[in-house]
């Protein structure tokens, strides 16, 4: 029987195969790891690194956000969340598809660049170079973020054992980080530099860890059509609706809740527990995602959190007092958790291979953008409070909305038939209301309105 229970990578989608295990070991040899154990190296030590990193930013500039800073600054602060991904979505995402063994090599640079920038901030913790600094490691996190998730698929048996392999590193990113903790904070009490002395190492290590992983295959020329196609097909655009729809739910949620704690006086551990109920929320879907998959498909996981949401979302709303916005939050933690590990493998199986690196990237940008959009609602509602209830009846709402698009898009699509999305937008987005908003635009911004009459031909 053979001990690596992961498959070589195939040569003829132009990957180096990783080297078999030895089917036996003598003392004096040891028995290589497997392919995916190699990333799951890479995945501990990365979340160690970037939890080190966190917690050196906390007591530095860039992230002492005062809570009672005016609300235009916290909107600020919210698009320039989004900064880092308009470098990964156009630009890092084709790279790592198009650079021979780019995926590896982009784990590799990611590590190299986080430790070199980590370096340099210990010198600039207060100089203004330490926000030019701490943007390009948030772009080298994010970058490494998209090489992992379309490294994955060449690491795992099958389609069936996707969304597993991606909840395994989830959990990896949590251990990673909870072992970092307790040493950054008593590190933290030194000095910041000494915080980042130790992400120094640690994302150094990622260098030599990382030239272990195998290599992959690569686009060699723009995205053909067929597969934009395939990008764009009816099953991949309905998961990254909803997955959009639940990404701006965790931002709206997070905001609804601290400022009205913030308005009620709320103790310091009322936030704590808020965080640590989200937390918990991601971990407990990380757990459970893979006995989950042996009973239902990706697709009616997605859409099962989202009506979970909605569930929580109506009981919630009607105490309205701590406990129950708690056991919401956790509800979101766990819907969100949940929901991406099961729209990554949805993307992993049906992307095509060779440019699933840009698809991540373009998918992780729009959902940051929901992200932000989400959050501002709360950020800029009239009278400096959105009440508890109406955010929480806002977000059952839409994630009510959410699940029935999305699960009825998957019926009606099994059915051949047009999702109930299409129809809507068939119905508000008609020809004329097109051809009156263009006349209005300028023509560069008219250009990217959708056309009517093409959706309907496609």
């Amino acid at each position: 029987m053979d001990q690596n229970p992961l498959p070589p990578t195939n040569e003829a989608n132009g990957s180096d195969a990783p080297e078999p295990a030895t089917p036996t070991a003598t003392p004096t040899q040891r028995v290589s790891l497997g392919p995916f154990a190699r990333l799951a190296r890479v995945q501990l030590v990365s979340a160690a690194g970037d939890a080190l990193f966190t917690i050196a930013l906390a007591g530095s500039l860039f992230f002492n956000l005062d809570p009672a800073a005016a609300r235009p600054k916290v909107a600020l602060y919210l698009m320039l969340t989004i900064a880092p991904f308009a470098v990964v979505g156009p630009l890092i995402g084709p790279l790592i598809d198009r650079l021979r063994g780019g995926r590896r090599a982009m784990v590799i640079v990611s590590g190299m660049g986080r430790a070199i920038l980590a370096l340099l901030m210990i010198r600039h913790l207060d100089s203004l170079l330490l926000f030019p600094e701490a943007f390009g490691a948030l772009v080298l996190g994010k970058t490494y973020h998209v090489a992992k998730s379309a490294i994955v698929p060449g690491l795992v048996r099958g389609d069936n054992d996707l969304v597993e392999a991606n909840s395994k590193l989830v959990l990896l990113s949590g251990l990673g980080g909870a072992m970092a903790a307790g040493p950054g904070l008593l590190l933290s009490l030194i000095g910041s530099q000494w915080v980042l002395g130790a992400a120094v190492m640690l994302f150094a290590l990622m260098v030599p860890l990382g030239a272990r992983l195998p290599r992959t295959s690569i686009a060699r020329e723009p995205t053909p059509k067929d597969e934009r196609d395939d990008l764009r097909s009816a099953g991949i655009v309905l998961a990254a609706s909803a997955m959009a729809i639940l990404r701006g739910m965790t931002g709206f949620t997070l905001f609804l809740v601290a400022f009205w704690l913030r308005r009620e006086d709320a103790a310091t551990v009322w936030f704590g527990l808020m965080v640590a109920a989200s937390a918990a929320g991601a971990f407990i879907g990380a757990i459970g995602a893979p006995y989950l998959r042996r009973l239902v498909r990706e697709e009616y996981l997605l859409g099962g959190v989202l009506t979970i949401a909605c569930i929580v979302g109506v009981f919630a709303a009607f105490p309205s007092n701590r406990t129950s916005v708690l056991a919401f939050v956790m509800s979101v933690g766990f819907a969100a958790g949940l929901g991406k590990l099961s729209f990554d493998a949805i993307v992993q199986r049906d992307a095509p291979t060779v440019n699933q690196g840009r698809s991540f990237a373009r998918f992780e940008t729009r959902f940051q953008l929901f992200w932000v959009l989400g959050a501002l609602i709360p950020v800029i509602a009239p009278n400096g409070v959105l009440p508890v209830r109406a955010g929480l009846i806002v977000l059952a709402f839409s994630s009510g909305v959410a699940a029935f698009l999305y699960l009825g898009g998957l019926v009606a699509l099994s059915r051949g038939r047009r999702t109930p999305s299409r129809v809507i937008a068939e119905q508000v987005w008609t020809h004329k209301r097109h051809q009156r908003i263009s006349e209005r635009l300028p023509r560069k911004i008219r250009k990217l309105l959708p056309d009517p009459r093409q959706s309907k031909s496609d």
